[in-house]
């Protein structure tokens, strides 16, 4: 009879862990919280150290990691199983620094910690970008000969890498891993895709099937955009070809929401289109994907109604939506449709949220000449960047408002503390030339490098050229063509003329013509101001 009892209580104590289990898996806090009661009447955490390690577990997986805690801290024995569910508790609900704290009292305790728990803490490194104490725990890993045995401690290592942004460091990492596999790549591959190291993903694309491995779904979707950003459109081409011979686009959203992507970084925007009107499932990145394509390649008006189609379609616009929206209306001047993006992000309650949209909006109403409206978003803005600030600087250049751009310039780096960018002393140029500023132009020009360390771009030459010309100073105009670092000088040239025009200098007129037409011989702008010049020469 007593073994009888026994099997039957050791019976009961297995299906309650099962039970326990089921709840970690479908984050059932409520049912485990009554297992975890039943628990207690039968006594089993003083007899059974596995429940009260499933109970850790549960509690820790569903989030609540104070009750994980109380638990733990009550148990007779705390063995290693119980000591990750802490440390992997605490990591996953992002309190980092108790997850390391965990870490340091397993080992303080004379516990040898397993390479779950050891990867678990190489992540935490990597998110707190700790690194000495992770370059201490890649050290001791490397030197007890894990490795050589663990392909998932060599992954997580070169993750941790790439979470620092230290991608060289991570590459060795893998080239020394005995053991790689897709992850190993593809967490490589991730990670120069986030930098933009288009190239470098490619390469190590090359290299992973070399090796034999096969690419998942992942690494597909990040090889995707390494083409899309480096404009290798065969080599994504054949990529989507080999995915539709496949059928993987079948189910798997997020790889048909990166072929969309790479179309229309292309500017194949008929494809792109193709493609998402194929997609079995559309989500809110397979919209975004294709309405940023329409913006950056100039098809506002297809972007709108892109826009309006998603709507329709009873899909909810997120902030990246509301961006591309707002960048479609500044380009075609749409200010009522602004006025309805602008009224849909209030209802929404998402204005104030992001700075990326606060700039898109103040950039909007500046683009549509709407200086009151934009400098009123501004105004209410919680916070504000350089990008913030350049967006209305330019707005009052662009409608002749020099001099209040020039305030709005001076209260950017005084009261705000911002440095400007090259964007903005584009602006500030073009602001000075307008209203005729021409000393104050040099300086700012001159603290581009002096100051500020920005190599000045062939725009920022040409709007020098403007300045110059504009206060009729041809010689100061063409030495400053002459210094020019690049061979883009056809901006140059076509402000010269326009200076010519204004002031009816017939040969330097003629000059930066002749150059005009080396570089383009379709200018018609150049041949309009040239015929000014011409004609007012003759009036003379």
């Amino acid at each position: 009879m007593v073994c009888r009892k026994s099997f039957w209580t050791f019976e009961n104590d297995i299906r309650l862990v099962a039970e326990v289990r089921d709840c970690t898996m479908s984050k059932d806090l409520q049912k485990g919280s009554k297992l975890h009661a039943d628990a207690l009447k039968r006594g089993l955490l003083e007899t059974n150290r596995f429940v009260g390690n499933t109970l850790v577990n549960m509690y820790a997986k569903c989030g609540d990691i104070a009750k994980a805690q109380e638990l733990f801290d009550k148990l007779p024995i705390q063995d290693i199983v119980t000591w990750t569910a802490l440390v992997i508790g605490y990591a996953e609900c992002g309190n980092y620094m108790k997850s390391i704290m965990c870490f340091e009292q397993i080992q303080q305790e004379g516990l040898s910690p397993d390479a779950v728990i050891v990867a678990s803490i190489v992540k935490v490194c990597g998110s707190l970008r700790a690194h000495a104490r992770g370059k201490e725990f890649h050290a001791k890993i490397a030197a007890s000969g894990l490795l050589r045995r663990n392909v998932m401690l060599g992954n997580v290592l070169v993750d941790m890498y790439v979470k620092w942004g230290e991608l060289a460091e991570a590459q060795q990492v893998l080239d020394e891993l005995p053991l790689r596999n897709v992850v190993s790549w593809t967490t490589l591959i991730t990670g120069y895709c986030q930098h933009e190291h288009g190239e470098e993903a490619l390469i190590c694309f090359e290299r992973m099937k070399y090796e034999g491995h096969s690419p998942n779904p992942m690494t597909l979707a990040c090889i995707l955009k390494a083409c899309g950003v480096t404009g290798q459109t065969e080599k994504g081409e054949a990529i989507h070809v080999e995915i539709l011979r496949k059928g993987l686009l079948e189910g798997d959203i997020v790889l048909g929401n990166a072929v969309v992507d790479m179309y229309a970084k292309y500017g194949d925007l008929v494809k792109a289109y193709e493609v998402f009107s194929n997609l079995r499932a559309r989500d809110i990145f397979s919209w975004n994907a294709l309405l940023a394509g329409y913006v950056h390649h100039g098809q506002a008006e297809e972007a709108l109604n892109c826009f309006k189609k998603m709507k329709h379609g009873k899909c909810s616009p997120d902030a990246v939506t509301f961006v591309c929206a707002l960048k479609a209306c500044g380009a075609i001047g749409a200010i009522e449709k602004g006025f309805e993006v602008h009224a849909e992000i209030l209802r929404k309650q998402l204005q104030g949220k992001g700075i990326v949209l606060g700039n898109a909006l103040v950039d909007m109403y500046a683009k549509c000449g709407a200086l009151i409206m934009a400098r009123q978003v501004f105004d209410e803005l919680p916070a504000k960047d350089i990008v913030t600030w350049t967006a209305l600087i330019s707005g009052f250049c662009e409608l002749g408002h020099g001099l209040e751009a020039l305030c709005l310039f001076e209260r950017m780096k005084v009261e705000a503390g911002f440095s400007p960018n090259a964007i903005t002393f584009a602006c500030i140029l073009r602001a000075c030339s307008s209203i005729g500023a021409t000393e104050r132009g040099q300086s700012y020009f001159d603290s581009m490098s002096t100051k500020y360390g920005i190599s000045p771009t062939s725009e920022h030459h040409a709007c020098m050229v403007s300045l110059y010309g504009h206060a009729g100073y041809f010689e100061e105009a063409m030495a400053m063509i002459e210094k020019m670092p690049s061979s883009d000088y056809l901006p140059a040239w076509s402000a010269l003329i326009g200076a010519s025009c204004r002031w009816g200098d017939i040969n330097s007129g003629r000059l930066a013509f002749k150059n005009s037409l080396q570089l383009d011989d379709k200018s018609s702008l150049a041949y309009v101001r040239m015929s000014s010049i011409l004609v007012s020469a003759y009036r003379q």
